[in-house]
């Protein structure tokens, strides 16, 4: 096959590893608690049940940054079982340190491309709420197709998330939250909790690149639909 062709047939993704640099810390937790704590493509479907050993809702987390927020979810959430995906291994090595220190038993951690997860690993009405917390707007207009939620992925959200099962996303890139709630107003699978735009709900934890966002004066836009 040429170069033009495999060219063509790579999936475009929704992130560029760009690593970097891990602590020794966030290198040790990653080589301890990844055996205990961490899901891969390889297990193949996941059974909840099975995976965090009681039948808790599970709340899945797409790219959680270095993990202060869904650790504090986690802990302040203790009979609610929390997925997160993120593909940076600072990031998840930092978690899971989190994770360690806090005693944290219901967190599960994937290193894995979000969408391959959903795609091949979740089952049917498996989630309870998806949360998508400043994701990658990819401002150029050359690069917008590699911006994670678009008609595909929300289908895909639709059929692993239960009937009145949450997605919450949240961007300070005002283009980018117009775009994706209009995605979801025209998506007959899913009806807003509001008229428009949604108010920070008190659990959401105010991030760290959300507080850096304030600052600078950039406007964060909460977008909160109920599956149907």
């Amino acid at each position: 096959m040429s170069d033009a062709t495999n060219k063509q047939h790579r999936p475009i993704r929704s992130f560029v590893r760009r690593e970097g640099r891990i602590t020794p810390g966030q290198r040790r937790a990653l080589n301890r608690q990844i055996p205990l704590f961490g899901v891969s493509l390889e297990d193949g479907e996941l059974d909840f049940t099975n995976v965090f050993e009681n039948g808790n809702p599970v709340v899945c987390e797409i790219g959680f940054g270095n993990g202060q927020s869904l650790a504090n979810m986690a802990e302040a959430a203790p009979e609610t079982n929390f997925l997160g995906i993120e593909v940076y291994q600072p990031g998840v090595g930092s978690l899971l340190v989190q994770v360690q220190q806090r005693e944290l038993t219901n967190v599960r951690v994937s290193l894995d491309d979000a969408v391959e997860v959903f795609e091949q690993q979740l089952t049917e009405a498996s989630l309870s709420r998806v949360q998508i917390f400043f994701p990658d707007p990819w401002h150029k207009k050359r690069h917008n197709k590699r911006r994670l939620i678009n008609s595909h992925f929300l289908d895909t959200l639709s059929r692993v998330l239960k009937s009145k099962g949450e997605l919450h996303i949240a961007t300070d890139w005002e283009p980018y939250a117009d775009e994706v709630l209009e995605l979801l107003s025209t998506n007959s699978n899913f009806t807003n909790t509001v008229q428009a735009f949604a108010s920070r709900p008190e659990w959401r934890p105010l991030t760290k690149y959300e507080a850096r966002g304030e600052r600078l004066g950039h406007q964060v836009r909460d977008i909160l639909f109920i599956r149907n």
